[in-house]
């Protein structure tokens, strides 16, 4: 819509003639405070401003539209201009000046243009903020692996086809459902979710499929059950894996004839129901152990949805926590702003065995627990011994996985492969050092606490040394054996290197 302020009658059906064989809506008003009225109903994509006006300044009702940051175009028109009065008016933000009297080209040209920058503007910031990528429906992470789930949701809510979305537990199978809904034709309709692990299995029957009254001992009422509840929408359900053999068979007829039996009825409801479905189970083990039917699984299976584990998205943890610190910060009224250097440090060496829940929970027990503007390592409850023997242990195994042929992604094949063949080809003073001597000691800058025990960091460096040495100085590989990605071990090596005084700069700038 094209919003026309100009307070002479005839000069505003002269410019309304000019514009309507271009097929835009324009709505004309005389004064500023119409203008304002009308720009708040509905913003336009251009204004034409007349400076003149009977209540004001047109450069001050510019300067009121910029104010509202909408996206919204300025065309400033005047029979009085001066070059003082341009300049001001482009510095206040309008597309272009135009002197009275002019062409119906001029003004049509004028308009098309600004219309055009409109929608590039809106394309650009659209496009930019998917390649960022930071977030999508609720899920929070740039990385690489978090941006191929996005791809994949966002091509399959527009569909039908049912989503098998597998992951560790804690790592957002839920949200990934949820994102399907919101983003699908089904958007208005029910979200009903069932957690199959959490209802007796004699009870699940019920919760899925619904029973009429009498039905059983304690049917005391009608159940629509989930399946006709999400008639309409979409039905998740979560851990599919825990379902029962017979209730697999009765969720296959659903599927395969779209209509749902109620227990104790004999006559099956026709349903419309999308199926996405999850489980922190390796489902072709399932099938193969006879605990899930193949059926089922191939009629589920349409489009597969992996969810990364934390430990695998690079710097997403950051992100992710910085999230939750502001949140809870927020909720309980502390000061928090973020994350000092060591503690976010903290917070990637981590490994993180419950993924985002675990993260979540870390956080919200560090903010209930302590008040500073930054949050230190110290307050985060990571020291159990856990992480310390999960890594050491990983380091102890790592000869016998070295000896099956490196991968593409080991091998150098992958989109990082220049910096891998770099770090191969010159590895870093810490490599050097690990491989000189296995175990490593622990640095002379850091000494052992009493009795005997090492601080983390100590115990992280002397690991990664130790597998990287063990694997050559292959870094991916070592990474794989540590199971973290590769990028935390370059992250790791580089930040020792800068804070070292006999790491060589020019092996660290290898990494």
């Amino acid at each position: 819509m094209v919003l026309l302020v100009e307070d002479t009658r005839a000069l505003a059906e002269t410019y309304q003639a000019y514009l309507a064989p271009q097929g835009w809506t324009v709505r004309a008003v005389e004064t500023a405070a119409a203008a304002k009225a009308a720009f708040e109903q509905a913003a336009p994509a251009v204004v034409v401003l007349d400076v003149n006006l009977p209540d004001g300044n047109g450069l001050d009702l510019l300067r009121w539209i910029k104010a509202r940051d909408v996206p919204c175009e300025v065309v400033v028109i005047t029979g009085t201009a001066s070059i003082n009065m341009a300049v001001e008016s482009m510095r206040e933000g309008a597309f272009d000046f135009v002197m009275k009297p002019f062409s119906a080209d001029r003004l049509r040209v004028t308009l098309r243009n600004a219309i055009d920058r409109q929608m590039l503007t809106n394309r650009l910031e659209a496009l930019g903020e998917e390649m960022e990528g930071n977030r999508f429906e609720g899920m929070i992470g740039r990385s690489f692996a978090m941006q191929t789930v996005y791809r994949i949701l966002r091509n399959a809510a527009p569909t039908n086809a049912t989503v098998f979305i597998t992951g560790e537990s804690g790592t957002g199978k839920e949200l990934c459902a949820h994102a399907l809904h919101s983003l699908s034709r089904r958007a208005m309709g029910p979200l009903i979710s069932i957690n199959c692990a959490a209802i007796p299995s004699g009870m699940l029957e019920s919760e899925i499929f619904g029973h009429s009254r009498g039905a059983f001992t304690g049917a005391l009422s009608d159940r629509r059950g989930a399946v006709l509840s999400a008639d309409g929408g979409t039905l998740f359900l979560d851990e599919v894996c825990e379902m029962d053999l017979d209730l697999q068979s009765k969720m296959l007829r659903v599927l395969q004839e779209k209509t749902v039996q109620r227990v104790g009825e004999d006559t099956p409801q026709p349903v419309d129901v999308r199926i996405v479905c999850a489980t922190n189970r390796d489902p072709e083990e399932e099938v193969a152990a006879g605990r899930f039917r193949e059926d089922l699984y191939y009629r589920l299976h349409v489009v597969p949805v992996e969810l990364p584990p934390l430990r695998e998205r690079d710097d997403d943890v950051l992100l992710i926590a910085r999230e939750f610190l502001k949140m809870y910060s927020s909720e309980d009224g502390k000061r928090f702003r973020g994350f000092t250097r060591a503690c976010e440090d903290a917070l990637l060496a981590y490994s993180w065995p419950g993924n985002i829940r675990q993260l979540q929970n870390t956080v919200r027990r560090a903010v209930v627990l302590n008040d500073a503007e930054f949050m230190e390592a110290d307050m985060l409850p990571l020291t159990r011994p856990q992480p310390q023997q999960s890594l050491v242990s990983d380091a102890a195994q790592i000869p016998s996985g070295l000896d099956a042929p490196e991968g593409p992604a080991a091998g150098g094949a992958s989109p990082q492969a220049g910096a891998l063949q770099s770090a191969r080809s010159s590895p870093s003073a810490e490599v050097r050092q690990a491989s000189a001597a296995t175990p490593v000691a622990p640095p002379n800058d850091a000494p052992a606490a009493a009795g005997g025990i090492e601080p983390l960091e100590t115990v992280i460096r002397s690991t990664i040394e130790r597998a990287v040495a063990l694997c050559d100085g292959n870094i991916p590989r070592a990474a794989n054996a540590l199971k973290v990605s590769p990028s935390t071990l370059y992250r790791r090596i580089q930040m020792w290197g800068q804070d070292g005084e006999d790491d060589d700069p020019q092996d660290l700038s290898n990494t």
